[in-house]
């Protein structure tokens, strides 16, 4: 099964989720307005890739926190503020066959789909 973790109105989110519907595979939605983002399932994403491949410092969430978190990007800073503020990772999240795949691009979800 394929997992998208996100944010059901988030419009990259919206275009993997419909990409993954037109190619006809099976998946769910993981909303985190929905759904709390747990510590072990932020854990599992750390352990998958890379803070800075999971921060989006492009984000409003990003750019509104305090100067002192944002100044003091630890291990341990960016994963508190991540599970009080999930919209702080990029969104989508895909989980695949035991991997994670960052936003979406057509082409890297062909590759990553292939049939």
């Amino acid at each position: 099964m394929i997992t998208v973790y996100g944010i059901k109105n988030c419009d990259t989110v919206k275009k993997a989720t419909k990409w993954l519907e037109k190619n006809n595979l099976d998946h769910e939605l993981y909303d985190f307005k929905k759904q709390p983002l747990t510590s072990e399932l932020l854990n599992d994403f750390v352990k998958k890739s890379d803070w800075s491949l999971l921060l989006n410092k492009r984000s409003t969430t990003f750019r509104n926190l305090p100067d002192e978190i944002k100044d003091n990007l630890t291990d341990q800073v960016m994963f508190d503020a991540v599970l009080a503020q999930p919209t702080l990772l990029k969104r989508p999240l895909v989980e695949h066959n035991g991997q994670l795949h960052l936003g979406f691009k057509e082409a890297q979800y062909q590759t990553i789909f292939e049939k």
